[in-house]
């Protein structure tokens, strides 16, 4: 019997360990995850570790020193430019390694293979969107230069050197979690890591919205609410700048395609969240005589940051700044005798098309008068913990693929079929390794406009400032060659006078040096006035935050690194002081609403978005209730089988302040009263206390306060790990601020200012986050704190590997295998 037992004891065993050691549907394998030696304890509490000593690898040609310094950033020093790119992909790999991957699966369409079969629709939209194709495209022009080839070859064996040493108990936590393990890195991989951002900046479409707007409204309502250019603007080039080319010719408008309701597509609308600030103030301006630079590119927050800090150093290059995990070079930053950065233009370059189809077969379409063939592609998807790989057949069309098909809904119950998609993400390829390569290397202004022409998408305010006292700014990328509102709807795709017709001439997209004013600066609104001869969209940016940096850089005075930390931090609401006095003489009209303390309390607001004004929460969230008060009713965001358009808040206030008995103002789901524009503000302002108290409790300093209301979510890049994530991060600002943090996660991802000088620059830098990517390190959000205050820290460039400096605290030497 005790025989019996024991070989049961056995089987029990062995079985918990066969078990243990495999995958379960969606689970990783629990032994290895639990196991106190290799398992996710390996991660938990990590202390500060300084890095080896010494390391030895295979495919180096000397020696690399890498020093740390207190913040975490690395600091390379090679003999060479191969051995520099080499070390900068195998020092982010030690640290961002499981993020890098994550990016590249995410535009290859695979994030369902390693994560979830949740991520399935996710990913079937990023392949249809032809991510995949655009990075091979990318890979290929990095290829087929020298200097490219060399860098993302390099940068690919540095990530693969860390790769092949790197064992399951030094894996990342994510790694562990989920239940996968690296693969090798790859030229490919960059290019998908591009399209990850190349997604993020203008694959989004308001076309078909405003397909239905037409439709139900007609041109004459369109043209109204829905202008192509803003009632308050301050552009990137300076209003009455003169154009210095003659225009190319551009293409006629032809007759316009019937619009029809219900073109519903489920696609991400435009995302004001997704903006940025830059500037450069000119010598003239300044304390010392020469120009300094500001960016601070709002974008996703996440942990891991989406921005990686380092200082690469050879023979041809010495350059502070941050990159991009798994995209190689520096992407915004300073060398000796140059800075620069960039904001997103947001420029119409993601359009849709309706095709009419021969027959069910969706083998020919109809094109220029005759039938023309469709090519046919079947995406497979290994989907975890599921048996069978999911297939997704795909219509292409010369316009680009067709994003639902008959018979498919992937992204709503509803979604029609028959729109193909032409965008610029995979339209244009240029070489952003190669621009980066030279912007990283630039010397002077002439420098700057070489790196231009390289960087095609997505199109991005590439500000300037050099020792020579130089300043510029560029809204640089492939822009394309449209007739006027040409994709402000959705257009037809058979007659081909609807094509895209080439590109904007680079030397002809908007741009200034050295303007009389003394500054330049971007703030994703319009790039130039209504006098530049071509078609670029016909909504940009809320003017707000171009305002109120072109009017506190027009006083500017003897300016200092710290004058421009703090606009970059500035709260002030220019929409309030636009329209807060109207406001409120509407809100003294109703005896009720005026005698709510809240009236007071806007009454004597300073107009700052402060994260301790209870001001600035009633403001916002007026504004939030009474345009979709004035609008919802006729032009419904929500509607899902007609969704359309709010016209923009610049038109609303315009309409409340010249015509407020205007029809617009009136609910139509009401029969029995008609409402004007005051009557609405009055009630919609009691409203707004309402719905505070019914969020936050009765109103008070602490609960009500902008902050706190605000509270601004930086999450993992799995929002499902809530414990790696930091919630409710107090600060002010908000989306329309110059500090345009907000509620939804989006934000300044990186701070940074650079003093230029003929010696030697100063820098300050900040992002919200760290330089680790594993959460139990104190390198992995410490800097989320000083972010959140304004603070900036003082950057480390040093001029030599022999360079002694307080901050520096580690150094690694990474040498040649032998």
């Amino acid at each position: 019997m005790k025989y019996i037992r024991a070989l049961l004891s056995l089987l029990v065993a062995g079985g918990l360990t066969y078990l243990l050691n495999r995958p379960i549907a969606v689970l990783p394998a629990l032994g290895p995850f639990f196991s106190p030696f290799t398992g996710f304890w390996q991660n938990a509490d990590a202390p500060l570790k300084l890095p080896p000593t010494d390391v030895q690898l295979q495919g180096l040609k000397g020696t690399v020193t890498v020093k740390y310094d207190d913040n975490g950033v690395p600091h390379i020093f090679a003999d060479n430019d191969e051995d520099l790119y080499f070390a900068q992909g195998y020092v982010i790999a030690r640290d961002r390694l499981w993020q890098m991957e994550f990016y590249s699966l995410v535009a290859a369409g695979r994030l369902s293979e390693k994560v979830s079969p949740l991520a399935v629709d996710f990913d079937r939209y990023n392949r249809r969107l032809q991510l995949p194709e655009g990075a091979a495209k990318l890979a290929d022009a990095f290829l087929k230069d020298p200097v490219s080839k060399m860098i993302v070859e390099s940068y690919s064996a540095g990530v693969n050197a860390y790769i092949a040493q790197v064992t399951y108990k030094n894996l990342p936590l994510e790694y562990k979690i989920l239940g996968y393990e690296p693969e090798p890195w790859s030229p490919l991989k960059t290019g998908l890591v591009e399209m990850v951002m190349r997604k993020d900046m203008n694959a989004r479409s308001d076309d078909y919205r405003m397909s239905n707007i037409l439709a139900k409204y007609g041109k004459e309502t369109v043209n109204a609410l829905f202008p192509n250019y803003p009632i308050e603007e301050s552009p990137v080039i300076p209003a009455g700048t003169k154009w210095d080319f003659a225009p190319v010719a551009v293409p006629k408008v032809p007759e316009m395609m019937k619009a029809t309701l219900a073109a519903n597509l489920d696609l991400e609308a435009e995302n004001p969240g997704i903006g940025s600030n830059n500037w450069a103030v000119h010598g003239s301006k300044s304390a010392t005589g020469l120009p300094i630079l500001a960016n601070d590119p709002h974008l996703g927050l996440t942990l891991p940051s989406i921005w990686y800090q380092m200082q690469l150093h050879s023979p041809t290059v010495n350059v502070y700044g941050v990159c991009v995990p798994g995209w190689p070079g520096i992407g915004i930053g300073f060398n000796k005798d140059v800075a620069w950065g960039m904001t997103n233009v947001g420029s119409d370059v993601f359009d849709l098309y309706k095709i009419q189809f021969k027959d069910t077969t969706q083998k020919e379409y109809w094109y220029n008068g005759a039938w023309k063939a469709t090519t046919l592609k079947v995406n497979e998807f290994k989907v975890k913990g599921l048996p069978e790989p999911v297939r997704d057949t795909l219509i292409y069309t010369h316009h680009g693929p067709v994003l639902t098909n008959h018979g498919q809904k992937p992204f709503s119950a509803d979604a029609p079929v028959g729109h193909a998609l032409t965008w610029v993400g995979v339209e244009a390829t240029g070489n952003s390794v190669k621009g980066l390569y030279l912007a990283n290397r630039g010397k002077n202004y002439d420098d700057y406009r070489k790196m231009l022409p390289l960087v095609a998408a997505p199109a991005f305010n590439v500000v300037f400032a050099s020792n020579q006292n130089d300043i510029a700014i560029t809204s640089n990328g492939a822009l394309p060659l449209k007739y006027k509102e040409q994709g402000k709807f959705v257009m037809d795709g058979a007659n081909p006078a609807n094509n895209w017709n080439g590109w904007i001439p680079m030397e002809q997209v908007p741009y200034v040096k050295n303007p009389a004013r003394g500054f330049v600066s971007s703030a994703n609104q319009f790039p130039a006035d209504p006098t530049y001869p071509y078609y670029l969209g016909w909504k940009f940016a809320p003017g707000e935050r171009g305002i109120r940096i072109n009017e506190r850089l027009a006083k500017m005075e003897k300016a200092t690194p710290d004058s421009l930390r703090l606009l970059q931090d500035d709260n002030f609401n220019v929409e309030a002081r636009r329209t807060l006095p109207m406001l409120l003489k509407m809100i003294e009209q109703n005896p009720s609403a005026k005698a709510l303390p809240a009236f007071s309390i806007l009454a004597n607001w300073n107009l700052k978005n402060d994260p301790d004004q209870v001001a600035a929460t009633i403001f916002e969230r007026f504004v939030k209730e009474f345009r979709a008060a004035v609008w919802e009713d006729e032009f419904s965001m929500k509607d899902d089988n007609v969704p359309m358009l709010y016209p923009t808040r610049d038109v609303t206030w315009a309409l409340l302040q010249k015509q407020p008995t205007a029809k617009w103002f009136d609910n139509i789901n009401t029969k029995d009263k008609v409402e004007t524009g005051a009557e609405l503000v009055a009630t919609i302002f009691k409203a707004t206390i309402d719905s505070l108290t019914l969020k936050h409790g009765p109103m008070s300093p602490k609960t009500w306060a902008w902050g706190t209301a605000k509270s601004t979510d930086i999450k993992h890049l799995v929002p499902a790990f809530k414990a790696f994530s930091r919630m409710d991060v107090i600060n002010g600002g908000g989306g329309s601020i110059v500090n345009a943090t907000t509620e939804s996660g989006h934000g300044p991802s990186w701070r940074m200012v650079v003093q230029l000088d003929k010696t030697w620059p100063k820098a300050y830098g900040l992002y919200p986050g760290g330089q680790s990517g594993n959460p139990g390190s104190p390198l992995y959000d410490n800097m989320i704190d000083g972010w959140a205050k304004g603070q900036l820290n003082e950057l480390v460039f040093l001029k030599s590997k022999d360079e002694k400096h307080p901050k520096i605290v580690s150094e690694m030497k990474i040498g040649k295998s032998k």
